[in-house]
């Protein structure tokens, strides 16, 4: 079973996770069930860019982006070369370790208006 290692996250993982997986499971999901909150504001259609993340290891073991995904990262904050939508990922024989951003483009708006208000 592939391993999914998630890299600590200061409010949606402080300490890191090491999760198995299995192979042909949505990211999104995986994370999602072992208590990894990542936010998937459009119901993990690929109509956002919220579930953004950063495959830092194990990305050349993935499907490539399709052109909507590719699209709609260009909205994600902190975007990478290594950067896919976890709703479009299918995990697959590798191991992958991965880095949620700072920020998703909904929580990077919240923090503008709050500065505003």
């Amino acid at each position: 079973m592939p391993r999914l290692i998630v890299l600590p996250h200061a409010e949606a993982c402080p300490r890191g996770a090491e999760i198995e997986a299995r192979a042909g499971e949505l990211l999104c999901d995986v994370l999602l069930e072992h208590g990894v909150e990542i936010e998937h504001a459009c119901g993990k259609s690929c109509a956002c860019s919220t579930c953004h993340v950063i495959v830092r290891s194990g990305l050349e073991s993935l499907e490539p982006a399709a052109e909507l995904e590719e699209d709609l990262l260009d909205q994600a904050w902190g975007l990478t070369p290594q950067s896919r939508l976890s709703c479009q990922v299918r995990i697959a024989e590798r191991d992958l370790v991965v880095e949620l951003p700072r920020y998703s483009v909904n929580l990077a708006r919240e923090h503008e208006v709050r500065r505003d208000a």
